[in-house]
């Protein structure tokens, strides 16, 4: 499994202003529509449930915030930049800036794990945090996040 199978380039977007956590969802409920065909109100109550069980931001500025959807047939992720850094009750009680959400099929087991943990792992790395800040356009995220080693799941 790799990033490249999991997050399209078009689901990649910067948001200048962002003012909630439900806001935020609502806006990457909106992009897996549009990219992935994903149910938006459907994806939108999966991540509140999920969010209310605890909190996904897991430090640094990240949060991966997650959901298993029914009618998808494989791993999808969507990532987010913010502009504006938001609360997102992260472990560190920092904001989050950088948000990776995933969606797996309702009934995945293994699969959902492994890419929730290429994706954390990914996104520990402290330069490609970095490089992810220091850009801006869709595109060049994209590039960032899906290329380079350690990129895949075991």
């Amino acid at each position: 499994m790799q990033l490249s199978n999991i997050v399209k380039p078009g689901a990649v977007r910067t948001y200048p202003q962002v003012t909630s956590k439900k806001r935020l969802f609502q806006d990457i409920a909106d992009l897996a529509h549009q990219v992935y065909g994903l149910d938006a109100s459907q994806t939108l109550d999966s991540l509140q449930e999920r969010e209310s069980l605890g909190p996904t931001g897991v430090g640094n500025g990240v949060a991966l915030p997650h959901a298993r959807l029914h009618g998808l047939d494989t791993v999808a992720g969507v990532f987010v930049k913010l502009d504006k850094p938001l609360d997102f009750d992260a472990v560190d009680r920092q904001p989050v800036d950088l948000v990776f959400a995933l969606f797996a099929p309702k009934d995945s087991g293994v699969d959902h794990l492994k890419a929730l943990a290429l994706v954390s792992r990914t996104l520990r790395d402290n330069d490609l945090r970095a490089k992810l800040r220091a850009n801006s356009d869709p595109a060049a995220l994209h590039a960032i996040l899906t290329s380079g080693p350690g990129m895949q799941a075991a």
